[in-house]
């Protein structure tokens, strides 16, 4: 699993042992390894990341590899993730409901700002970005859907919080591993519920280089039709560019725009 936390939908403190196949967390233990390791990994590495014994692991590896959801790497040196998963990544993509309809307005957004435009789902302590639409200047990591951030360190979390009750603020707040990402990464617990606090009065939140040094990412939360926080649309843009007013009078309204035509 990538920084962060795993989502609780996957814990297994809270599985009906009569219906949990442990053969499967197993497996996804494995692939999950890959998260946290990002580099071709032997098989005792993956033994020792994944709590397995390594004849366990190497029954496990090789029956992944076979299936496609693992392969080795062609320097031989390790195992990597196989083809196989980014089938399902598209599966996901496609069904999704939400993703479908905002890709076009999300396009749309990056054409007006000519900045990056993201659309993150919320789960548990984390946040996930499912569309990333680039502008001319990213790391390799910021192009990248799939990616997990932990909600109190981004803008998109926060925004998503501030339509959360102040219990369920407290609950993920509480359980988040809350490290600096910078020296600017607000992580003490007052602070970051005067964030909360300044996005439901705002209704977008703002992030200035607490993931990035030099970022700046505005984001605006997309709500179903019961006012339950559903996604966030980000706008990211670099201080080099930006004086931090100016960004925020010229994007808040466009992102405030297009949350609220998604929602609902």
């Amino acid at each position: 699993m990538s920084k962060g936390n795993p989502p609780a939908s996957a814990a297994a403190d809270y599985a009906d042992p009569r219906l949990y196949v442990q053969a499967v967390e197993k497996a996804f233990r494995v692939l999950e390894v890959f998260g946290t390791l990002q580099r071709p990994l032997s098989l005792a590495e993956i033994a020792e990341a994944s709590g397995m014994d390594k004849s366990g692991a190497q029954r496990m590896c090789y029956t992944l590899r076979r299936l496609g959801y693992l392969a080795l790497d062609e320097h031989g040196r390790g195992h990597v993730p196989g083809l196989r998963l980014m089938d399902r990544s598209y599966d996901f993509l496609r069904m999704h409901p939400l993703v479908q309809r905002a890709t076009s307005p999300l396009m749309d957004l990056r054409r007006t700002t000519q900045e990056r435009v993201d659309l993150s789902l919320p789960d548990d302590l984390s946040i996930i970005y499912a569309v990333r639409l680039q502008s001319k200047r990213e790391t390799f990591a910021a192009t990248l859907v799939g990616r997990r951030l932990p909600a109190f360190a981004s803008s998109g979390g926060r925004a998503m919080l501030a339509y959360r009750s102040d219990e369920e603020v407290e609950s993920i707040l509480g359980r988040s591993d809350r490290r600096a990402m910078t020296p600017k990464t607000v992580v003490d617990l007052p602070g970051l519920r005067a964030k909360v606090t300044e996005a439901r009065a705002l209704g977008y939140a703002l992030a200035i280089e607490e993931w990035f040094l030099g970022e700046i990412v505005l984001a605006a939360a997309v709500t179903d039709g019961g006012g339950r926080p559903v996604a966030a649309i980000h706008i990211a843009a670099s201080l080099s560019e930006w004086e931090v007013e100016a960004f925020r009078k010229r994007m808040a309204p466009l992102a405030m725009e297009a949350a609220r035509a998604l929602s609902g």
